[in-house]
């Protein structure tokens, strides 16, 4: 998929705006970031840049802030201590150079929302003023629901898609912006292997063609482990960063857990092993959502 597969140009003053001087420097900049709910501190001291075209997954285990993490960096949450720029100012909701991925959640089935008009929210919907116009705004949702293999189904209601379908759909919504920035939300979350191939694929995709970074939340880091650059991992309150192969380590984990955790290789495979009720396990509970269909 290249780039003009995937994205429509824009016009020279839009595609221009907001994007810094330097295109080497970061995208993102936390600086001694603290979050925090009453005397909950889901992290404290977080230092991070994420640099165009860089592809960083976040673990940790359930409530340890990986979702909150998105939040910030939407605008829609504030730090509790420390500093955030995104694309070198403070964030702010609404950006139209952050493409997001949300939680898969269930549709009705009854739902009059189709897949393009998922997809012309993420054009338009953020918008202030009158929509584009009619013709400009098909000729584009087209575009980016071809570029994600979803025009066989632009025309159907969400809630009649699978799983794969939906969170294809949804991929397209984040691009139709052309986003400097990805962040993904548990994206691979109640899909079989091949849908989790391909949703990962499209999201490769883009970071190789456009530079886009990519910050990915996942509980599992196999599926994306042959793409990412660096691991955020998130637990007790503090924080690991970098290579996998750094960060993903006995020592490493067991330091930032306070208590002994195996990490374990198995035919490429990442298998992290610790007590049950240190909260050393995978899954997902900074949001409780709904599976989608498989």
């Amino acid at each position: 998929m290249k780039r003009t597969e995937a994205v429509s140009p824009l016009p020279p003053a839009t595609r221009d705006a907001g994007r810094s001087a330097d295109p080497g420097a970061p995208v993102i900049a936390l600086r001694d970031a603290t979050l925090a709910f009453g005397d909950c501190v889901l992290w404290r001291g977080l230092h991070l840049d994420v640099r165009p075209g860089e592809f960083l997954a976040v673990l940790g285990p359930n409530g340890s802030g990986k979702t909150s993490l998105l939040r910030v960096l939407l605008g829609r949450q504030h730090l509790t201590g420390g500093s955030l720029t995104v694309l070198g100012r403070p964030p702010r909701s609404g950006s139209r150079h952050i493409g997001y991925v949300p939680q898969q959640t269930f549709q009705p089935t009854h739902t009059l929302l189709r897949a393009r008009d998922l997809v012309r929210l993420g054009l338009d919907g953020h918008r202030w003023g009158p929509p584009f116009a009619r013709r400009t705004t098909r000729r584009r949702v087209d575009e980016l629901l071809d570029a994600v293999g979803a025009m066989s189904y632009a025309d159907v209601p969400l809630g009649r898609l699978s799983g794969g379908e939906q969170q294809r759909v949804r991929v397209a919504q984040a691009l139709a912006t052309d986003p400097r920035i990805l962040l993904c939300d548990e994206p691979l979350l109640s899909l079989d292997l091949q849908h989790q191939r391909t949703i990962t694929g499209l999201v490769a995709e883009r970071r190789r063609s456009a530079g886009t970074a990519v910050v990915f939340v996942t509980h599992e880091i196999n599926p994306v482990l042959g793409l990412v650059d660096r691991v955020l991992y998130l637990a007790r309150g503090g924080y690991r960063v970098g290579p996998p192969d750094e960060v993903m380590t006995s020592s490493t984990l067991t330091e930032l857990y306070g208590t002994h955790v195996d990490v374990v290789r198995v035919r490429g495979r990442i298998v992290v092993v610790g007590a049950s009720d240190q909260g050393t396990g995978h899954t997902h509970d900074d949001v409780t959502e709904g599976g989608g269909k498989q």
